[in-house]
């Protein structure tokens, strides 16, 4: 039987390891790849062709959740299960919204590992027990509903949203995109508009509560 192939997402190597020698525990698993930013992870989808992507929410640059839209997107063959520290409500959601299969703790055992795998490799949904049944429920309500603020910035604003929220200047995001700090300053403008948030401490703010950043990014 071919072996369901796994791409490893997380920036802390000694977290990429430990999930890794789980996984290779599991029978009928094959690590293809380790990538330590959201990026990085959608180069070695393009390359590697997994099965499934076990992502972590905050990882500089481009963070999990950005990531897993994009993965949904351009690669939706491809299932997403996150790997979080935080069983919130508002993280579960974002996650789900993005597309994810399924939302696991970093904290959690091999059995549960396993169990959250052969689900979502089943087509099913998978949430770590502590995780309220009511997120279900509002997420399968809110599917229908309008797009909320974030999702109706584009791929480029969240980007910079994110980049501004870890600290970034200007300039060090328009090196970062390749891009002209009048451009970044454009886009950073619209993006305040969108969310009617006209100050830095405000987006980082937002940032954090909407799981963009993690609270020790």
């Amino acid at each position: 039987m071919k072996p369901t192939r796994v791409l490893l997402a997380d920036d802390h190597s000694l977290i990429r390891i430990g999930v890794r020698t789980l996984v290779e525990q599991l029978g009928g698993m094959e690590v293809v790849g380790e990538a330590s930013d959201g990026r990085m992870a959608l180069e070695m989808i393009k390359k590697h062709s997994p099965d499934l992507v076990l992502m972590d929410i905050g990882m500089a640059g481009m963070n999990g959740l950005e990531a897993t839209a994009r993965v949904t997107k351009d690669f939706p063959g491809v299932k997403v299960i996150i790997l979080s520290m935080h069983a919130t409500e508002e993280y579960v959601w974002q996650a789900l919204r993005a597309g994810a299969c399924g939302y696991l703790l970093k904290d959690s055992g091999l059995s549960e590992l396993e169990l959250a795998i052969n689900a979502v490799m089943k087509g099913e949904m998978y949430l770590t027990p502590t995780v309220n049944k009511k997120v279900v429920m509002d997420y399968m309500e809110r599917l229908d509903t309008d797009q909320t603020p974030i999702e109706r910035l584009t791929r480029r604003q969240r980007e910079i949203l994110q980049l501004i929220a870890e600290g970034n200047t200007v300039k060090e995001i328009a090196w970062e995109l390749n891009l002209s700090a009048k451009t970044i300053e454009t886009h950073r403008s619209q993006l305040m508009d969108r969310l009617d948030i006209h100050d830095v401490a405000g987006l980082v703010r937002y940032a954090m509560r909407m799981g963009i950043i993690e609270p020790d990014t």
